[in-house]
């Protein structure tokens, strides 16, 4: 265990473009020392050390020798393989999302993770927006009836590996769970694909044991991106923006009119609040607690069991578009 005074030496493994952002922070904070990133790219990578002041490794087993702590930011396909080598080295992980590319893969991470009694955090990083954040003290005071959540991007060249629910539907398959906190009891999903490759665009519907639905659109057809989450409550509606960080409550008032020689001038049905959040970076908040999870000082938001319900239903939803009319077993408890 690192001691409180002492920075974590950390390094980064993939520095496409996610992996570039958890070396800018990286560099940036106290708490870190940042050793150097691994990546098959010599130009990216001497860009990196110019920029970041660290070193650069092609391999990343060299870069393991150096450090404590890793984040991993290569391909969905080799989360697997490279997560399972850092483990084994006896290192810290924190591991972009999704936890890997199948539950059992996910399963060899999170048994190696209890075998080299290291810690094993999965970014999904939506769980340290300021926004989600004001949103679960909200929702402790309300009874959720639906969550709707939509999650829409541009086409793009990264993450074109995987399907649109591994990409970003992910995201919100893991926020959905924690807000409902329930048994997943139903689900139907349908979508599809624009092209020859992954599907992109897909909704889906799950039913939880408490009576709470939820809704769950992401596609990469959209000119403009959207990361949004409503919860519709029986009081009120709670509109959730995670691009701009914003939070606004709509709640039905005492309806009450102003009449002037009997024309109405004005009539209140209701009133929207907008609940004040912070400014700080998601990815900054996600980094500063897994160093602090490293210390041993807090345990990690989303760990590999977690991470691992949302993969299941990932997978599930993938299942129910490429199959329709097939059932949907949820006999495993998510």
């Amino acid at each position: 265990m690192t001691p409180a005074m002492t920075p974590v030496k950390v390094g980064v493994i993939g520095i496409g473009n996610m992996g570039w952002h958890h070396a800018r922070v990286l560099s940036l904070l106290k708490d870190a020392e940042l050793i150097g990133v691994a990546d098959l790219d010599p130009d990216r990578g001497q860009l990196a050390t110019e920029q970041f002041n660290c070193e650069w490794y092609e391999n990343y087993e060299s870069l393991l020798d150096q450090v404590e702590a890793v984040c991993i930011a290569v391909p969905t396909l080799l989360h697997h393989k490279v997560g399972l080598n850092c483990l084994e080295a006896k290192k810290h992980v924190l591991i972009e999302k999704p936890i890997a590319a199948s539950q059992l893969e996910a399963s060899d991470l999170i048994a190696a993770s209890n075998k080299a009694n290291r810690l094993l955090q999965v970014g999904h990083i939506e769980r340290f927006n300021p926004a989600f954040k004001e949103l679960t003290k909200v929702v402790t005071n309300e009874e959720v009836v639906v969550l709707e959540a939509r999650r829409h991007s541009p086409h793009a060249d990264r993450a074109n590996d995987v399907s649109v629910v591994l990409d970003l539907m992910i995201h919100d398959l893991d926020l959905v769970l924690e807000l409902a906190n329930a048994p997943v009891v139903r689900l139907a999903a349908v979508g599809g694909r624009s092209g020859d490759g992954p599907m992109d665009y897909v909704n889906a519907t799950l039913g939880f044991s408490n009576g709470v639905v939820a809704s769950l659109t992401a596609s990469k057809m959209s000119h403009k991106k959207i990361r949004s989450l409503t919860a519709h409550c029986k009081k009120s509606l709670v509109e959730t923006d995670f691009l701009n960080h914003t939070l606004h409550i709509h709640r039905r008032s005492h309806e009450w009119y102003s009449a002037d020689h009997g024309e109405l001038l004005y009539r209140n049905d209701g009133f929207i609040e907008e609940v004040s959040t912070t400014s700080i970076e998601p990815l900054y908040a996600e980094l500063e607690h897994f160093l602090q999870c490293v210390r041993g000082l807090e345990t990690p938001a989303v760990d590999g069991q977690q991470a691992s319900r949302a993969l299941f239903l990932a997978d599930l939803i993938e299942h129910a578009v490429d199959h329709p009319g097939e059932g949907i077993s949820l006999e495993k408890a998510i």
